[in-house]
């Protein structure tokens, strides 16, 4: 009677094991074909956070600048090893520092509109944010006579009026999705692993070249350039990388 009612006991222990492990692998099931068939949100015609190919090709972009010391070292590093980048500059910094805004385009890279003065488009109204595109845009001209095609709104900060003003303009609109938070004067090497452990093709690399207080970025580019073109990556512009 005793050793029948062990071996009861035992049996239901199993069972409970069982199920509890069955639940499991069920629940899990059950997460991976909810995330199957979740629809994924589709960016807008025209905007970009990447754009995948077959041919390893990324893009190098500097937002903020142009910069009196810190764009002229990025450059340097970059006709080093004869790669182009998009800069999208600041209206404002290209009036105060029209020589670089020059030497980025004398020396074949693609320049972007980041506003005139790097305010939040998202939280401006229609006649603000027109304002704060065609400055730019006019003094980039001015300076560079290149009327720039792609547009990044400052920290990514986008919606419906934004999008909408920016195409009416002729802009693509170009976000990111590695972002090296160099910004937050991150350590080139730690900057450097974090791109090199993500990297795939079609990335959109955020990077600045205008800084206070120091810029992490040359540095981090002397890293993880040469062992990306290793790996076979190419370096390409903002517009050739989306018409890749």
């Amino acid at each position: 009677m005793s050793r029948a009612r062990v071996s009861f006991w035992n049996v239901r222990r199993i069972d409970r094991r069982r199920i509890a492990a069955i639940m499991l692998v069920l629940s899990i099931i059950s997460i991976l074909i909810a995330l199957l068939i979740i629809p994924v949100v589709a960016l807008p015609i025209g905007v970009y956070h990447n754009h995948a190919n077959d041919e390893n090709k990324i893009a190098l972009t500097f937002d903020d600048g142009p910069h009196p010391r810190y764009t002229l070292d990025i450059l340097n590093v970059l006709k080093e090893y004869n790669i182009r980048a998009t800069f999208f500059l600041v209206g404002e910094n290209v009036l105060y520092y029209p020589e670089a805004a020059k030497k980025i385009v004398a020396e074949g890279h693609e320049v972007g509109n980041h506003t005139y003065s790097h305010s939040c488009a998202k939280k401006q109204n229609e006649a603000d944010f027109r304002k704060e595109l065609t400055s730019c845009e006019n003094e980039i001209i001015r300076v560079t006579g290149i009327k720039p095609k792609v547009f990044r709104p400052p920290q990514g900060s986008w919606n419906t009026q934004v999008y909408e003003i920016a195409r009416e303009n002729g802009y693509s609109v170009i976000l990111w999705d590695i972002d090296t938070l160099d910004w937050a004067h991150t350590p080139s090497k730690k900057i450097s692993d974090y791109v090199l452990n993500n990297v795939k093709s079609g990335n959109i690399i955020l990077m600045h070249d205008y800084q206070s207080g120091g810029c992490t970025a040359t540095e981090a580019l002397r890293q993880f350039i040469p062992q990306l073109i290793e790996r076979g990556y190419q370096f390409v512009t903002i517009s050739e990388l989306i018409d890749s």
